[in-house]
């Protein structure tokens, strides 16, 4: 059995039982995937595909088995290959993290200019996606760290660290009616059209949950996973918009005013993850470090502290 077998198994299920496309993230030719996933059927003795036809279309429940097993080896493969990179050269390397538009957006340029400064022989790889996907690459090791509010320790495979906690403004045009209330509370943001973010994203669960408590049902006309977005519509008269504390810009949000809720709405923590078998190197710990240090209440970036 060999670590290439285990490789064209799990590039096959994360292609999404494509062996073409599993090829080509292998930079080897489809007949090779085949014939590797050929000689471990054959080596086991068993089916680890349900096929149609010619075609994969799942995996058979020893086939689940096989490839958690798989994705184990190839980790401690890559730890090793990692010790090995940093006894070479510490400093050299990619961090890869995913995350949500949020942080990408309004928290992690600081982190990164400061990371870089540290770390100038590193390269940077974002991929953005919704906290479901950035959960996802961190568990398959696509990724180094996932960044996002999720509850990263309700998933075993990952550690998680509390980095940050949150919470939400209410934004809306300067003049607007909702502007007037003294104080603001849910039943006055409820009389108006609200665009938020969309479920799954960012804590909506617990806002929804809040307002449940309260016997009031929001009026949500539209949702978005980008605060960015969420502001472009508020700005066109749709409705008043709820977003992340931090992605209001006083500098550059001028043609809105900004009432934080942190006296109606839960807090919410942002958390970085990482597969719990691997192996950190330097400028890995360093980075969340960093991301620790930095990011204060709201996530408001501390550039004082990044360090050079």
């Amino acid at each position: 059995m060999e670590l290439r077998q285990f490789a064209s198994l799990v590039a096959v299920v994360e292609a999404g039982f494509n062996v073409t496309e599993a090829a080509e993230r292998l930079h080897v030719v489809q007949s090779a995937v085949s014939q590797q996933l050929a000689r471990l059927e054959g080596e086991l003795g068993l089916r680890l595909f349900v096929r149609k036809g010619k075609r994969l279309v799942g995996l058979s429940a020893a086939g689940e088995e096989v490839v958690r097993h798989a994705r184990e080896a190839l980790a401690i493969r890559e730890n090793i290959r990692a010790i090995g990179r940093d006894h070479v050269d510490e400093a050299v390397g990619v961090l890869r993290i995913g995350t949500t538009h949020t942080q990408a957006r309004y928290v992690l340029p600081a982190v990164i200019s400061a990371f870089r400064r540290n770390f100038p022989g590193v390269g940077l790889e974002i991929h953005q996606g919704t906290p479901q996907q950035v959960v996802d690459m961190a568990q398959h090791d696509q990724v180094d760290f996932a960044i996002c509010t999720e509850t990263l320790g309700d998933y075993p495979a990952l550690t998680a660290l509390p980095i940050y906690r949150w919470n939400r403004s209410l934004i809306a045009p300067r003049g607007h009616a909702v502007l007037s209330h003294r104080p603001l509370g849910l039943e006055q943001i409820c009389e108006y059209p609200l665009i938020t973010y969309t479920f799954g994203f960012t804590g909506t669960r617990h806002m929804q949950a809040t307002f449940a408590r309260a016997g009031l049902k929001p009026k949500v006309v539209l949702s978005a996973v980008d605060a960015d977005v969420i502001k472009t519509y508020v700005r066109e008269g749709l409705g008043i918009g709820l977003i992340a504390t931090t992605a209001y810009s006083e500098e550059r949000d001028t043609d809105l005013v900004s009432k934080d809720l942190r006296h109606l709405l839960p807090w919410e923590t942002v958390w970085i993850g990482f597969r719990k078998e691997k192996y950190l190197r330097r400028y890995q710990q360093a980075f969340v470090d960093l991301m620790d240090r930095m990011t204060g209440e709201n996530g408001r970036v501390n550039v004082a502290v990044g360090g050079g």
